[in-house]
């Protein structure tokens, strides 16, 4: 049975993670009687932690705000968590502009655990290998991405500074319905106010970003991940693909997901369901075509190219030349 410290320690992490804890839900957390609670909230604010005692229905506990807790007591589980936490989203490029801040949190956590738990540690990380490399992605600004995170949390407008991809500048007013991070980049999608349509802006491209007076509503159905990936499939690209391929829905988006193509999808006929093969449209864009052979050779299946003549070309090439180095062997 955990001893009273223990406890004492276990409440505090919980009046920690935030908001108000009546005291049935604190009791039954810590497996005590409500007046053991009382006693060890009594216990903590003996030790200068600030709980504040909140009257009424949903009365209970909490931290007062603005208190700066004392230095965190992490388990082993905890450490490991936080590290593999932080290698990870250096390694996929999901971290600010600070880019010491990734490795000073490292450097803080390690220096304050116990000498067999860092030599543990630090033991699993030598060894952690990956299989791609990290990202060279350019990152957001952190007060960038706070209070575009804050207009979404609360539905206000927040004007911003954009540059595009072609380096041409311009101010807009934005309706953020969400934050994505998607393939080492975070990218920000809503309506731009002043064109009335959905858009989707890399956050590393915002140079500023300001709240606005005002609210809106958010639109229902579609979360903002799915407009970030159909997005991707429908942007303005050099070259327009058509393909017709015979197979079912999931062998096809194996290889060419959400966010790089569009499916025509039609109700399956009668007597069959969707795991059925069957021809199957599809139509994505892309700056280059010369990836695009080797995904239909892994493909497997029947295609017919519709458009452009180009990839008929590039397709062909690829089977000459495989068919040459077989004749080789």
């Amino acid at each position: 049975m955990p001893r009273p410290t223990a406890r004492v320690l276990t409440l505090l992490e919980l009046l920690q993670s935030g908001g108000t804890r009546t005291v049935a839900e604190l009791a039954d957390r810590l497996g005590v009687e409500g007046r053991t609670v009382r006693r060890y909230v009594d216990q903590l604010i003996d030790l200068d932690v600030p709980v504040e005692s909140v009257r009424g229905r949903y009365g209970g506990y909490r931290l007062a705000p603005g208190y700066r807790l004392p230095p965190l007591m992490l388990s082993d589980d905890e450490a490991l968590a936080v590290l593999l936490g932080l290698v990870a989203g250096r390694r996929a490029g999901l971290t600010t502009t600070q880019h010491t801040a990734n490795e000073t949190a490292s450097a803080k956590i390690r220096r304050v655990l116990p000498k067999h738990t860092a030599s543990r540690l630090n033991t699993l990380l030598e060894a952690l290998a990956f299989t791609d490399r990290p990202g060279e992605s350019d990152t957001p600004d952190a007060g960038v991405l706070l209070t575009i995170a804050d207009a979404v949390r609360h539905r206000r407008p927040v004007s911003i500074r954009y540059t595009d991809r072609d380096g041409r500048r311009s101010e807009r007013t934005l309706h953020a319905y969400g934050i994505v991070a998607h393939a080492g980049r975070w990218y920000v999608t809503g309506k731009d106010a002043g064109i009335g349509e959905d858009r989707t802006f890399r956050l590393d491209r915002i140079a500023d970003a300001r709240a606005l007076p005002g609210s809106f509503e958010a639109p229902a159905g579609t979360g903002p991940a799915q407009r970030v990936l159909s997005g991707f499939a429908t942007a303005e690209y050099r070259h327009e693909v058509t393909l017709r391929i015979h197979g079912t829905v999931e062998q096809i988006r194996a290889h060419l997901p959400v966010s790089v193509a569009g499916l025509e999808e039609h109700e399956p006929a009668a007597g069959q369901d969707r795991a059925t093969e069957r021809w199957l449209r599809v139509e994505l864009r892309a700056e280059r075509l010369d990836w695009l052979p080797p995904v239909l050779a892994s493909l497997d299946r029947p295609f017919v190219i519709e458009r452009p003549d180009e990839l008929r070309d590039l397709v062909t090439a690829l089977a000459d030349r495989l068919a040459s180095y077989a004749r080789q062997a």
